[in-house]
């Protein structure tokens, strides 16, 4: 391509998943209503966590970070969305692109390595319960904490400045609802094998790393709960895992699912709409599945707002 046929732009086109004109205001409500969900039940998380001192341990000082970490991973790209179709307009400015990219990157890592950090929690805690308050020290999980923030701030800064590498043609139209990388390096006209090898290379190191610490911690897990000799220590230790393991699940399977069968199906818009799996869905689910069977929780919750357990 010369350099003459590529340009600077200054605004792109988000498709989303639909241009009937009918379905704009179904589609309106169902995500107000997700994304509603979504910040009031995090927000119930962190209000439990902080309010109640008998839930002032590593595991929900774990959870409240990443509660507060999905109600900023969905309004990265849910309310954009929702000014789109209240105003009939599809446009999102350069720069506004380049910083959705940025935060989404950014807490995406933030979830990744929470889980991964909280999947280590729990191997500490059922197979070496004597030393937990030794090993998990508030100061370590502050620690554990900060490190996420300072890698996930750096891989996202990385993606973004690769993303300022890349020029554009005439077709401005982004078939998603979010400026995502990928759809963003398969609009540009420049070169893109070093974006497309760092992004790959990356995604590996920071996906593959922390999800074989997520697999050895429950293998570990599943080692130790198995030597157990009382079978209520057994459901005690594999019931503070099961919300977890859930999230984790979730997590995993639907952002995976998206991003292996993006190739095969050579379609943008149905690869737009699984990705509300992880992007919506997975946090708006998140509160149910760890406050639905903790009682700790739900305790915390009913103190919170006045009512007698």
């Amino acid at each position: 391509m010369k350099p003459e046929n590529l340009t600077r732009v200054s605004e792109f086109v988000l498709l989303g998943f639909s241009e009937e004109p009918d379905l704009q205001p179904l589609l309106f409500g169902l995500f107000l209503s997700m994304y509603l969900i979504t910040v009031f039940g995090n927000l119930l998380i962190v209000l439990a966590v902080s309010s109640d001192s008998h839930l002032h341990t590593p595991m929900y000082f774990f959870l409240s970070n990443l509660s507060f970490v999905d109600i900023c991973f969905t309004s990265t790209t849910v309310p954009k969305m929702l000014v789109n179709i209240q105003t009939q307009s599809k446009v999102i400015t350069y720069e506004g692109c380049i910083t959705q990219m940025y935060f989404f990157i950014l807490f995406v890592m933030l979830d990744n390595l929470l889980l991964t950090v909280m999947a280590y929690d729990r191997f500490v805690a059922i197979c070496h319960p004597l030393h937990y308050t030794v090993i998990m020290h508030p100061r370590v999980c502050g620690l554990l904490v900060l490190v996420s923030w300072i890698m996930s701030v750096l891989i996202s800064l990385l993606y973004s400045l690769m993303a300022l590498r890349l020029s554009f043609c005439a077709d401005l139209q982004v078939p998603h609802f979010f400026c995502e990388l990928n759809q963003m390096i398969q609009l540009a006209c420049s070169d893109t094998f070093l974006n497309t090898l760092v992004m790959y290379f990356v995604a590996v190191l920071v996906g593959g790393g922390p999800l074989t610490g997520i697999l050895w911690s429950y293998y570990k897990i599943v080692s130790c709960i198995r030597v157990m000799s009382s079978a209520q220590g057994k459901y005690k230790a594999f019931s503070t895992c099961a919300s977890h393991l859930s999230v984790v699940s979730l997590f995993y399977l639907t952002s995976l699912g998206v991003y292996l069968s993006s190739p095969a199906t050579h379609n943008a818009r149905s690869s737009a709409t699984a990705s509300v799996l992880y992007t919506v869905v997975t946090p708006m689910l998140n509160p149910f599945i760890y406050s639905l069977r903790n009682k700790d929780i739900k305790g915390a919750l009913k103190r919170s707002f006045g009512m007698t357990a």
